[in-house]
């Protein structure tokens, strides 16, 4: 457990259900974050209501409390040992919240990226990043996945059905499900590969019928012009 998984998850779970969500509920699950954070992060710590009301804004010890019991009723902090009153502290532990989520947030960035890309003119291929084994192990593969998808809906002179069927293919885990298949090649230029593949037509062709494109390299592509 850290602190981005904690984040990401809150975000996943607020997309989903947004009609529960106010800005007091964030503010307070990031504060009681912070707080274990500087705490080494401990599994059970306390939280103090006043030191965390003048640290996020809240004036009303009720709406604290309904905040407080809100969060806990979604499952993102368990809590220990309740305080007697306002000016001691809870007893929580931060949860490690794994409730099953269709990741329809991740789908809504891929989707809103894709259109952002389409309302401008202007040439972007300049800006691919290369994905570097350093990078790899400092980001999720979901995160990884998310960037990969991004940068190729950039190249919007292909069908959309195109590009999708190119980063379905790339984005395929190995057996140990910790790398793609894009990051698991020497070199990957997503402008040749991105030529070749509609070239060949390989997004037309059964899996069967495809080329063998695992193991190709940047010098086995035409030179883009």
């Amino acid at each position: 457990m850290n602190g981005y998984d904690l984040s990401r998850k809150w975000f996943d779970w607020c997309f989903e259900n947004p009609e529960k969500i106010k800005p007091n509920h964030t503010a307070l699950y990031f504060f009681a974050i912070e707080h274990c954070n500087r705490l080494g992060w401990k599994k059970k710590y306390g939280l103090p209501s006043i030191m965390t009301m003048e640290a996020i804004g809240i004036k009303s010890h009720h709406t604290y409390m309904n905040t407080f019991n809100d969060l806990e009723e979604w499952g993102f902090i368990n809590v220990i040992e309740r305080s007697r009153n306002q000016y001691s502290a809870n007893i929580i532990a931060l949860s490690n919240f794994d409730k099953a989520l269709d990741k329809a947030l991740d789908k809504a960035l891929i989707k809103h990226g894709t259109k952002q890309c389409q309302s401008t003119s202007e040439s972007i291929d300049s800006i691919d990043k290369p994905i570097t084994n350093k990078q790899t192990n400092q980001v999720t593969k979901e995160q990884r996945e998310l960037t990969f998808r991004e940068q190729v809906a950039q190249h919007t002179t292909y069908e959309s059905s195109m590009l999708d069927s190119f980063a379905d293919y790339w984005t395929e885990s190995n057996e140990k499900g910790k790398k793609m298949k894009f990051e698991m090649q020497k070199t990957f230029d997503i402008v040749r590969r991105l030529k070749a593949w509609s070239n060949n037509g390989f997004d037309n062709k059964k899996p069967a019928d495809k080329l063998d494109i695992d193991n190709t390299k940047d010098s086995d592509y035409p030179s883009i012009i």
